[in-house]
């Protein structure tokens, strides 16, 4: 019995895991399809193939709206940092700064692709509904957490002189974001090539301009 259950227990967790992937998966679908007010529990859990007392065990509407984005940016869902997760940590291991460069815009120019519907979806909800707002703001500040991290490994590899670190951090935010995503190919409509090649331009200057 004790084997079965060591067994089983993986494939448990597997299984829930898999469930709540498609959850957050069809939530993010119906969110930029429809909205995130008019997108109600039971039609998650009917686009996802589950009942809705799943879709209720998975979390709240806020946050399965974040746990969209963090997967359509990031890959994975979680309130650890940017830089341990996966595709990033493996970024930041390059030991060649051109190289490094080269793979954190290219990553970017994806993740922030993959993510711009639900950066609307995201913005429509915390301006209407109290809980998106407070899950947006924790997004925020995680988010101004992990820029300042990015900037410490500048500061670290002797690209960024010390009293720069917040100003770094502050600017990276910036380039990195959704925000200028959005507007450059959204509103300016821009190509992706283009978008890209602004960006590596801009992050090389703030890595390797002010020595």
């Amino acid at each position: 019995m004790a084997g079965r259950r060591s067994y089983s227990s993986p494939l448990r967790a597997a299984d829930a895991a898999q469930t709540r992937a498609r959850i957050v998966d069809a939530a993010a679908e119906l969110f930029v399809r429809d909205g995130y007010a008019a997108t109600p529990m039971r039609a998650i859990a009917q686009r996802a193939g589950v009942s809705v007392q799943s879709v209720h065990l998975a979390g709240p509407k806020s946050a399965l709206l974040i746990a969209a984005f963090e997967r359509a940016f990031a890959g994975d869902e979680g309130r650890h940092s940017l830089l341990e997760r996966p595709a990033i940590a493996a970024i930041v291991a390059e030991p060649d700064p051109g190289v490094l460069l080269d793979r954190y815009v290219e990553f970017l120019v994806e993740a922030n692709r993959r993510a711009a519907g639900i950066i609307h979806a995201l913005r429509a909800a915390a301006d209407a509904d109290p809980q998106a707002r407070a899950a947006y703001d924790d997004l925020e500040q995680r988010r101004a957490r992990d820029m300042r991290m990015g900037a410490e490994l500048f500061v670290e590899r002797g690209l960024v002189a010390p009293e720069d670190l917040q100003r770094t951090a502050d600017v990276l935010g910036y380039l990195t974001g959704p925000e200028a995503y959005l507007h450059f190919v959204e509103s300016a409509g821009w190509s992706l090539d283009a978008y890209a090649a602004w960006l590596r331009e801009s992050l090389g200057m703030l890595a390797f301009g002010q020595r």
